[in-house]
């Protein structure tokens, strides 16, 4: 058994493992077979030499497997609550869209802050679920309730896009601003970038990617702009003046 503590510019046990395993496939080993490498559970085979990652590493790969269960379980529980609530199982899905979006705003603030994504990083991404999904019921109830036979779609989402835009804007300052007071503590930072940028990533691109996909899930036949199209199959045909 090899004992190790992490030092210098590693802070989570991934890092230093992952180099370690590049400088085990680098090695000229010789005669000797390669070992294998695992990352949790014990050799299936023990006559084949292997690295079995243990003590500060299983911990956080327990951590971060109970999370992400934990994660899938909230979205399963907001995905019904939704369905619930609209009485569909295809707006749900539009709804949950921008969930994934604060990624990029998550893996874009961990690259400019040079900080490792910890557990707190994943708690702050858990907990952005909640945010965003209510920003998006905030601009998806509009649009059903602002919907009607005479407007088409296209006006609808604009108007929906203006008027929504500001309460989901405030709902996001309102969060960042409070993230900012952790934003450089050593052990909370990670949750602090999770908030910000994921909520600066996922806030602007709801008001754009929402209405797109609106557009193209929509359940009527009408054109999305005003101008009709006499072509068009599915508009009443006009009976000649007589």
């Amino acid at each position: 058994m090899v004992m190790a503590e992490l030092a210098g510019a590693y802070e989570a046990p991934i890092y230093g493992m992952l180099d370690v395993e590049r400088l085990v496939r680098e090695h000229d080993w010789g005669a000797v077979e390669r070992p294998q490498i695992l990352m949790h559970g014990q050799p299936a085979n023990e006559n084949a030499p292997s690295i079995l990652w243990d003590g500060e590493w299983e911990i956080t790969y327990v951590t971060f497997r109970d999370m992400g269960a934990a994660f899938m379980v909230a979205i399963l529980a907001i995905y019904i609550l939704v369905v619930a609530q609209f009485k569909s199982f295809k707006l749900p899905l539009v709804i949950l869209t921008p969930i994934p979006l604060t990624l990029i705003g998550i893996v874009i603030g961990h690259i400019l802050f040079n900080a490792p994504f910890t557990a707190t990083s994943m708690i702050g991404f858990i907990a952005l679920a909640g945010i965003i999904v209510r920003n998006s019921i905030l601009l998806v109830d509009f649009i059903r309730h602002a919907k009607t036979a005479e407007r088409p779609l296209r006006d609808v989402l604009l108007e929906a896009g203006a008027i929504r835009f500001k309460p989901i804007m405030l709902t996001a300052l309102a969060a960042m601003i409070g993230a900012t007071v952790i934003l450089f503590d050593p052990i909370f930072q990670g949750l602090a970038i999770s908030l910000l940028f994921g909520l600066a990533s996922s806030t602007l691109l709801t008001v754009l990617v929402i209405p797109a996909i609106y557009v193209v899930m929509r359940d009527d036949e009408r054109p999305l702009d005003a101008t009709p199209n006499i072509a068009d199959p599915h508009l009443p045909k006009l009976k000649a003046a007589e």
